[in-house]
Order: C-alpha cells, then sequence, then structure tokens
C-alpha cells in the first residue's frame, strides 16, 4: 500500500506571533513537548516497522516544529527508510539549516512561509538560498495580505528563479480585495486562483481516508484535517481495514492540504510528485 499520512502531533507553540494565528508566541511547558517528542518517536518507529507499506509523509503542525531537534531528527531518520518516498514539513525557516546533511535529501522536502512581520527579506531570503545551495528540495510562500506586496515582490525578484512562490489567498477578505491587488497575487502565482475558492465537497469522492490520512500524536487516524471523527489508530494491527474511499461529509473544502485531494479537481495532475510541499509539475 502506498500511504500519504499528514502528521499533526501534540506541538501547538510558536517563535512567531503572526496576528491571524491562535498559536501565535505560544510556549509550551518542558513536559508537554517531551510528550510531544515522545509520540514522533514512537509514530517514527512505526513508519520504520512496517515495510510492507510505502509512505509519504507531511508534517503540518501547530506552530513551528523546526526549532526542536527532534523534528530533525524525525526528518534524518525517516528520509533514511527504504519504505518512505519523502518526509516533508511545513516550517518558518527559522531554524539553523545544518541538519538537512543528515537527511537523504532526494527525499526531503520543505513548504517554507515567510512571514514580514515577524524575519526580514534579507533572513528569509539567506535561508531560501542556503537551502538551495544544499540541494534541499522546497517550496517557499506568503500569506495574501496586500500590505505585504511590495515584500512579496522583491522575494519573488530575488528568489532563485526555479522555486514555486505561491500565495495563499485570505478568504474571508477577498471581497474586500481590489482588482489590481488580485492581479498581483496572479502575477506572482499562477495557482492563486485555486486557492481563492471554497471548492463544493459534501458527498464528492476524495482520497482521504483511502490512501490519505490525517493522525495525530496518539495514532487516531482521522480522514483529514477538517473532519474530527476518528475512523482508526494506526498502532490497532489492523488498521488498514479502515482505510476505503468515502464520499466527504463536509459542505465545502478551501484549505490547500484538503482540496489537492478531492478527485474531481484532479489537482493531482497539476501537482503531481511535488503535491506535499506544494511544487506544481510545471508553472
Amino acid at each position: 500500500m502506498n500511504l500519504t499520512i499528514l502528521y499533526r502531533g501534540s506541538l501547538i507553540s510558536c517563535n512567531y506571533g503572526c496576528e491571524y494565528c491562535p498559536f501565535a508566541k505560544r510556549s509550551q511547558s518542558a513536559v508537554e513537548l517531551a510528550s510531544d517528542r515522545q509520540s514522533l518517536e514512537r509514530f517514527t518507529d512505526w513508519i520504520a516497522q512496517n515495510t510492507q507499506h510505502q509512505f509519504s509523509i507531511l508534517f503540518t503542525p501547530w506552530g513551528e516544529a523546526l526549532i526542536h531537534p527532534w523534528y530533525q531528527q524525525a526528518l534524518a531518520k525517516l528520509t533514511h527508510l527504504p519504505n518512505v518516498n519523502k518526509a516533508a514539513i511545513q516550517t518558518n525557516l527559522s531554524c539553523k539549516l545544518d541538519w538537512v546533511d543528515d537527511c537523504n535529501k532526494e527525499r526531503l522536502a520543505l513548504w517554507a512561509t515567510f512571514h514580514p512581520e515577524w524575519v526580514s527579506l534579507e533572513q528569509f531570503l539567506a535561508q531560501c538560498w542556503e537551502l538551495d545551495r544544499r540541494r534541499v528540495r522546497f517550496s517557499a510562500g506568503v500569506v495574501g495580505f496586500p500590505k505585504f506586496k511590495n515584500a512579496i515582490a522583491s522575494l519573488r525578484r530575488q528568489l532563485p528563479s526555479h522555486i514555486y512562490l505561491w500565495i495563499n489567498a485570505v478568504k474571508r477578505a477577498l471581497s474586500q480585495l481590489s482588482e489590481a491587488d488580485r492581479q498581483f497575487f496572479d502575477s506572482i502565482d499562477p495557482l492563486y486562483h485555486l486557492n481563492t475558492h471554497y471548492y463544493p465537497s459534501y458527498g464528492k469522492t476524495c482520497r482521504a481516508g483511502e490512501s490519505v490520512i490525517s493522525v495525530d500524536g496518539d495514532g487516531t487516524v482521522r480522514r483529514c484535517h477538517f473532519i474530527k471523527e476518528p475512523i482508526g489508530n494506526i498502532y490497532d494491527p489492523k488498521f488498514e481495514a479502515t482505510l476505503f474511499k468515502r464520499l466527504c461529509t463536509n459542505e465545502t473544502c478551501h484549505c490547500h492540504i484538503g482540496y489537492v485531494h478531492l478527485d474531481y479537481l484532479e489537482l493531482d495532475k497539476v501537482f503531481g510528485s511535488g503535491i506535499l510541499e506544494r511544487i506544481p509539475e510545471t508553472v
């Protein structure tokens, strides 16, 4: 079985303070962080033991994970396992990057977000150039607030030309977005329009729950991050029996890590092997 896992443990802390994020500048106790580490180590051990499956893994933490060494170590371990096709993670790139040399870079990928209010353009660009120098596959992106337009334009101008720069639409504010702003975002990200929709999903087939699952720190399996009903647990020896095609029970789907798996959108043809790290086949 080829299985994609979106893993989100108990980490809910971040070193940045973005106003739109509920986990901004939140910290956790040493006990809470130790629990997150133990859960992650259990998960990576489980992946290593289940050699009958091939895995692709995207870490989608509520906060910044790569400032903690156990996430760096997990990526290094996973990328060297023969039954792991890819291990990717969402990050603000505020960590040191020397750990990537411990990874199999053929299987490592990063989804990096630039937060102009919390890091300078020069610092973020330096991290991007460093990743590129170390031959790490990554995408970079920014939340699409018009107030960030100058920084976004500078980022696109100075990024290596082969690095895809995505824009996350601020959907609650789309009705107030000027046509000039929309055209600007389209000029930066040719796929920006894909992220501006609430896609009808109720009763639609989706790879979530069949070949794509969400897993939390306790091993609880859900179809995706956006349907809270558990369908099983990876630590159950018979967990594979819970994986089959289901119809979506949500009215709409609007987050990239969700709607890319809706069958009718056929976005697997757009992103291909880069679907986890948000890198399209061609732009």
